[in-house]
């Protein structure tokens, strides 16, 4: 992975999203030791089976963080917005051991990498960091919680509903830009099953089908 130096302006964009969470002296030392990247909507960041030397706070956009079984079969699991970072990936870092998930900027998104070995060392040091760590594994474990519920105790067509609501707040519009099958990755279903029940929902007056675009038209 190629690596930006932190400049001056990166430092005002942490300063600006961290500064109500991070004092001062970490900030700095985020600064002195972290890396600056830039992904594009749909590029790759960490994949399954990546070693992990490095923690990622989202800047800005957002990721979404992916699991999948021995057969290659995607599911989501939740998405990070700014000021995020993932918990999964904390405690592969942890343990020294590969990434259990793959990470994709669902938009154009910027990203911080911090080295693993000074994790460890802020929380032992900063207070700030502690908590920060330990809420974030907090949101991600009653994320991943909601996951399972859904999958278990709703319809496929609650779960596409909630889907799609899930993804017009997270890319903060209501203009969905996926095909049946990008869907049907996501929610490890077929893409026959999506398109019935995207034609049913659109018969509902839920949603309106354009070219691989879809309107949500509820809240």
């Amino acid at each position: 992975m190629d690596f930006i130096p932190f400049d001056i302006k990166c430092y005002n964009k942490l300063n600006e999203r961290f500064e109500m969470i991070f004092e001062p002296q970490l900030i700095n030392e985020i600064c002195q030791n972290g890396n600056f990247r830039t992904f594009k909507i749909d590029e790759e960041i960490i994949d399954v089976g990546t070693i992990i030397t490095h923690i990622p706070l989202v800047i800005s956009g957002s990721v979404k963080i992916m699991t999948e079984d021995n057969e290659g079969n995607e599911l989501l699991l939740y998405y990070l917005e700014m000021a995020d970072t993932c918990a999964v990936t904390l405690n592969c870092c942890t343990k020294k051991s590969k990434s259990a998930v793959r990470a994709i900027a669902e938009s154009n998104t910027e990203l911080l990498f911090v080295p693993v070995e000074k994790m460890e060392d802020w929380m032992i040091k900063y207070k700030s960091w502690r908590n920060y760590v330990l809420e974030s594994y907090n949101t991600r474990l009653h994320e991943m919680i909601g996951a399972i519920d859904n999958i278990v105790f709703h319809s496929m067509e609650e779960r596409l509903v909630n889907y799609l609501k899930e993804k017009a707040l997270v890319t903060k519009t209501n203009i969905i830009h996926l095909t049946h099958q990008d869907i049907a990755n996501d929610m490890h279903s077929s893409r026959v099953v999506v398109s019935r029940l995207m034609k049913k929902l659109e018969k509902s007056q839920m949603i309106e089908q354009k070219r691989n675009q879809i309107i949500l038209l509820i809240d």
